[in-house]
């Protein structure tokens, strides 16, 4: 099934701005289909090569919103987005500064907050840790508590913060893992982007893991996964683990 099509008869490709609800409840008529976006950091290869012109295509394609990245540079990706009547609503973002802020009263993040709301975003989504700050459980919980506190900052300015997983914080440490921490450790005001691909890719089962999330998740991220692929899989995978939706 090619991408439009998907689009023609699914509720979902990736949404965006959403809420648990709506994730359990897909099916009633597609009454979420203008939720529909698409992560354009899948794209970024072809945005490089000509931005207007791949995001045209992705307009033309039927998405109603996307969910672009490197946020608060890419501002012209989110202008011509607009432009082609694109919704922006999420972008992934600079974590440091919520990550390891470097005051106490987390001012660098605060500034990125201002252009958030600057740009009419509503949501901002953490989309990666670096390798220093996922050595331990004790790290995610350094890292939980601060991304608790930079969300509720960002709640007084009417926007959602949230984490995107990947594979890596499903391996097993100390008889727990990273993302049990997460769950465990993120405040009322802490999200969850849940990136399905990437749960496969740790086999395990994402319809599961969002039901265990049910009120915790903002938005969330649908990608097939190749079958015959030795699971788990913690670190970076092959482009051919990557299969078109359908």
């Amino acid at each position: 099934m090619n991408r439009r099509n998907f689009l023609r008869t699914s509720a979902s490709a990736s949404i965006l701005a959403g809420t648990t609800q709506s994730l359990l409840a897909l099916g009633d008529d597609n009454v979420y289909r203008k939720n529909i976006g698409l992560q354009i950091y899948t794209l970024r290869d072809q945005l490089k090569a000509d931005l207007k012109g791949t995001l045209k295509a992705v307009a033309d394609a039927g998405y109603q919103q996307v969910e672009p990245y490197g946020f608060p540079g890419g501002l012209e990706m989110i202008k011509i987005a607009k432009d082609l009547g694109l919704g922006v609503n999420s972008i992934h973002f600079d974590w440091e500064a919520a990550v390891n802020p470097t005051d106490a009263g987390f001012s660098d993040f605060k500034k990125i907050i201002e252009k958030a709301k600057d740009t009419g975003l509503s949501h901002l989504v953490v989309p990666y840790l670096h390798n220093k700050d996922r050595k331990s459980l004790d790290d995610y919980k350094r890292v939980a508590g601060n991304l608790n506190k930079a969300a509720v900052i960002a709640k007084e300015a009417e926007i959602q913060l949230a984490y995107h997983n990947h594979s890596f914080e499903f391996q097993p440490m100390e008889e727990s893992t990273g993302y049990d921490i997460f769950v465990q450790e993120f405040g009322d005001e802490m999200m969850f982007e849940v990136d399905v691909f990437w749960v496969r890719a740790a086999d395990l089962d994402p319809v599961s893991l969002i039901k265990g999330l049910s009120g915790r998740i903002s938005q969330l991220h649908l990608k097939d996964i190749k079958k015959g692929l030795k699971l788990p899989m913690y670190g970076g995978l092959p482009k051919e683990a990557f299969k078109e939706l359908g």
